[in-house]
């Protein structure tokens, strides 16, 4: 299916890939396309990146009707581009889409919009290690209406990032606030899908957190706060006397396509893995027996974060900086190099442009 183009008039200054930052820059163009009920989706094109025309009744600014996923393109020493797992994401933003009673979109439409504006940015995707070009599918509800029902129409859209790191400054392990006393999502709500309202109700916590020095947040369950979810905007590993144990996806933890890298590398590799829940007191007692050996997250953005510590009001636990030898570690080393072709792409993870 081809994808009109509008190529834009003025091409944006890039970026240099000195120390280039998360989210702060974005490419030439974007992908838009629009959905009405009975008319379903339809007029989608590439067109250059610029705001976007939004009336104040908008559903999505008064109910909330507001996804995102996030993605990346990498470039190959070869100078070609792959895309890391889309029809996963893709997927991923259907499920949310059902969740958030908005309308499903074909993957493949997405898919060939996104390949069309990554042709016409293609000198966006950096080359040098470390870095790429995150994309940023949106979908918001733009039905002019004023009652809690959801919209009748939509746009999703599709914008690219050049990036670096997630965390600024060097490569180390991060510091972690443990929240125990506000809660992120509830089973039965909708932690699961990746909707714009996840974020923002964990932004108080984790602003008080970094004031404090601290990294991110690591969420407990939002009924007894006893077992671990997520870190900020990342899932949680634990490896413990040589196992490695990540919370169960039971509805108020969002599926990340890492985390799921993550467990298949393990596997591959005989490392063996739990997806079950994890009561931060099992953490507390195996750290007090010397059994907790590493803590990291995962995540699009950030890959595999080392966790160095963990705080709470009753006391910390400080983990030990096993460096490259680190199972995080290897891991990290290990999808990075699938991601950029330098290692074989065995599960078929990577999507030429």
């Amino acid at each position: 299916m081809a994808v009109p183009v509008e190529r834009t008039p003025s091409p944006r200054p890039r970026p240099s890939l000195d120390g280039l930052a998360f989210g702060r820059w974005f490419s030439d163009h974007m992908f838009r396309v629009d959905f009405d009920e009975g008319k379903g989706w339809h007029g989608a094109r590439v067109v250059p990146y610029g705001p976007i025309a939004l009336e104040p009744a908008a559903s999505a600014l008064h109910y909330g009707q507001a996804l995102f996923e996030g993605l990346k393109a990498f470039r190959l020493a070869d100078g070609s581009a792959r895309l890391f797992r889309p029809a996963a994401y893709l997927a991923r933003l259907n499920r949310s889409a059902r969740r958030l009673s908005m309308p499903e979109i074909d993957p493949a439409l997405v898919l060939e919009g996104v390949k069309t504006m990554l042709r016409l940015d293609a000198e966006w995707i950096p080359s040098a290690p470390g870095t790429s070009l995150y994309l940023r599918p949106f979908m918001i509800a733009t039905e002019p209406f004023l009652g809690v029902r959801p919209s009748r129409s939509y746009a999703l859209l599709v914008i690219g990032s050049p990036v670096g790191n997630y965390f600024s400054g060097p490569p180390r392990p991060l510091r972690i606030w443990v929240e125990a006393a506000r809660a992120r999502a509830a089973h039965g709500g909708i932690g699961e899908a990746k909707a714009a309202a996840n974020y923002v109700a964990s932004l108080f916590a984790a602003e008080e957190a970094k004031a404090r020095g601290f990294d991110q947040v690591l969420w407990l369950d939002g009924a007894q706060h006893r077992d671990l979810e997520e870190i900020g905007t990342m899932n949680v590993f634990a490896r413990i006397g040589g196992t490695l144990v990540t919370p169960a996806l039971e509805g108020s933890i969002l599926p990340g396509v890492t985390r799921d890298s993550v467990i298949q590398l393990c596997r591959d590799q005989g490392v063996r893995v739990e997806e079950r829940r994890l009561p931060l007191q099992e953490l507390r007692a195996a750290h007090a027996a010397g059994m907790l050996e590493e803590v990291f997250g995962t995540g699009t953005a950030a890959l595999v974060a080392p966790i160095g510590e963990l705080a709470a009001a009753d006391g910390t636990m400080t983990l030990p900086d096993l460096g490259a030898a680190s199972l995080g570690a290897r891991l990290r080393d290990g999808l990075a190099a699938i991601q950029r072709g330098e290692a074989p792409d065995r599960h078929g993870w990577l999507e030429r442009v």
